[in-house]
């Protein structure tokens, strides 16, 4: 089983976010100091109120001690708001750069990375758990160091005023701290597993909140009611238990140290009445107990939060710490190496082989060989499953082949900066991705610095102007989540406008018309052949139709080439491609050997 020590020390890799603040950690530091040790002078205040004011009967000294107590207390006060203000800034601060460095690391990670963890909990970790920290950060520790001061400067005091019931303190310390050593172990266990379990309510809700359409349209929303019930409950049933045993812990802390307390009191009354001590000095010691046993119940409050805290620090150090699988290179090649010209292709996959990270039993390319021209428009078809978009994938670089290279002019890309091999390359996907923004900034994605005289000439190069213009703002108009104020064929035409605008060396269209009307295809077609004009291009196509004019045809199948060619060259030699054809043609024209 794992110590609490141990447990604890993760927290210690938060410190890297704390130093580049050691102004304000100093400042929080010195203000704790200073209200600690005015709390704890208090003490000696209620001795003077208690012998030099109540038992002497003096009003000059009574009034001395109430003067010397507020004083006391405006310090307390003034020190209280300063560690307050700087350490909650500093709990702030420190969520926020986390929070980003998580992002920005999140971001930069392979694809891979995601089939295996769901967008939810990542969202979890980024939001639950950075303000989880930012609570013990701003609040919680400081609590800690405060009752750790108060504590140490508590049990100093009370040695100084009697040494008797002193030892008795020290015998009853160990007993209490002992629960909450016990206790906490198991508080951390439960809240590790309370906030996995927020995560997956969170993943739970996000999923279907994505597809809400598809639960309405199959009429599924009491099932969701019921499923998502059922994940609230299980998070519920684990809080419960982490609540049940921090309460459990605090009551007992609670009523051991005020056991001690009255057991001290009927000594120390004893020792007053017998002459012994004074009634100042038993005031005082009772004063320097109640602040040991407030400062270590607030330990024992505070360790199941620090204990929660290890938690979510194992959680987002678990995320800082994934290794990214495509890494950018270092070394940028001269843009004038891979400058267009001479007669080998642009690009080569040489001899590539294939099989995704979470199917490691089935290979997705087999062998494959292609060489593409510049220039050239090369469109890939084939049965689903043939290897089309992994290839689109490969080119990108999401994902590194276990044999075999892809060469940009003569390069392996995995030798290029992976920012500058994918600003060489724009992409229309057959689901086109737009963000919660306004049309200016989907449209500008690929190209930020671009004017809005480029941006609208983009737009109407993909026949998007005129129904950009009829938005309630225009182009300022947002899109909503995921576009989904647009059809399916804007959301095309907005896709083709910001990769026109991007202004590619390769083109990669994924079925890019497929959501367009007859005449917006139409349209759309003839923006795509001005754009792949001396641009390389390759197409992704399941309609035959849109690919007739290719300058190269490949049929791909089980991840391989087996054939590549002309469309009526391809008629001749394929069957599949002839298979394929024929499902598509009512009346395919196959060409004799002749013609």
């Amino acid at each position: 089983m794992t110590t609490p020590k141990k447990s604890l020390s993760i927290l210690l890799q938060l410190w890297q976010f704390v130093t580049p603040y050691r102004g304000t950690l100093v400042g929080a530091a010195v203000a704790l100091i200073l209200t600690a040790g005015v709390t704890l002078s208090i003490g000696q205040g209620v001795k003077l109120l208690i012998d030099e004011g109540f038992v002497a009967q003096s009003h000059g000294a009574l009034r001395q001690a109430v003067f010397f107590i507020i004083g006391l207390s405006l310090l307390m006060a003034v020190g209280t708001f300063t560690r307050f203000y700087l350490v909650s800034w500093l709990g702030e601060r420190v969520s926020a750069d986390l929070r980003k460095a998580v992002f920005n690391h999140v971001v930069s990670l392979h694809p891979s990375f995601f089939e295996s963890n769901r967008s939810g909990e990542i969202m979890s970790r980024l939001t639950t758990d950075t303000t989880l920290l930012q609570t013990i950060i701003g609040s919680s520790f400081s609590m800690a160091l405060r009752s750790c001061l108060t504590f140490v400067g508590a049990l100093i005091l009370l040695l100084v005023t009697n040494l008797k019931l002193s030892l008795m303190v020290l015998v009853c310390v160990p007993l209490v701290l002992l629960p909450v050593l016990l206790y906490g172990r198991r508080v951390r266990r439960l809240s590790k597993r309370s906030q996995d379990s927020i995560a997956d309510v969170g993943s739970y809700a996000g999923e279907i909140i994505q597809h809400i359409k598809t639960v309405q349209s199959y009429t599924r929303e009491e099932h969701e009611r019921g499923a998502f019930g059922k994940e609230v409950e299980a998070a519920f049933v684990i809080a419960r238990q982490r609540v049940r045993q921090r309460a459990l812990l605090i009551a007992v802390v609670i009523l051991m140290v005020f056991g001690a307390i009255t057991g001290m009191l009927w000594v120390g009354g004893n020792d007053m009445l017998a002459g012994r001590m004074s009634g100042g000095e038993l005031g005082a010691f009772v004063f320097y107990a109640i602040m040991m046993a407030m400062a270590v119940a607030t330990l024992s409050e505070v360790y199941g939060e620090l204990q929660r805290a290890a938690g979510a620090t194992e959680r987002l150090i678990g995320l800082l710490n994934v290794t990214a699988l495509i890494p950018p290179a270092s070394d940028v090649p001269a843009t004038d190496d891979l400058a267009p010209g001479g007669d080998g292709p642009i690009l080569a996959l040489e001899a590539l082989s294939f099989h995704y990270p979470s199917r490691a039993d089935a290979a997705a390319l087999s062998d494959l060989a292609l060489r593409v021209k510049e220039g050239q428009s090369l469109a890939l078809v084939g049965p689903s499953g043939a290897g089309k978009s992994t290839l689109f994938e490969l080119l990108q670089r999401f994902y590194d082949p276990q044999q075999g290279c892809i060469r940009l002019r003569g390069v392996d890309i995995r030798e290029l900066d992976t920012g500058w091999l994918r600003e060489q390359i724009a992409v229309v996907p057959q689901q086109p991705a737009l963000f919660t923004a306004d049309v200016w900034y989907n449209i500008r994605y690929g190209k930020p610095d671009a004017s809005d005289e480029e941006v609208i000439a983009a737009a109407q190069a993909a026949h998007a102007h005129e129904f950009i213009s009829a938005l309630p703002d225009g182009y300022a108009s947002h899109l909503g989540e995921q576009g989904t104020r647009l059809s399916g064929g804007q959301k095309q035409r907005l896709a083709i406008a910001r990769a026109i605008l991007k202004d590619p060396r390769i083109l990669l269209l994924d079925e890019a018309t497929s959501a367009l009307d007859a005449e917006s295809e139409h349209h759309v077609q003839q923006a795509l052949e001005a754009l792949m004009k001396n641009r390389t291009t390759l197409i992704i196509a399941h309609r035959l139709a849109t690919i007739l004019h290719a300058d190269t045809i490949v049929v791909m199948d089980q991840g391989r080439v087996v054939a590549q060619g002309t469309h009526r060259e391809l008629l001749l030699s394929s069957p599949l491609y002839r298979r394929l054809a024929e499902l598509q043609f009512k009346e395919p024209e196959v060409p004799t050997r002749e013609q």
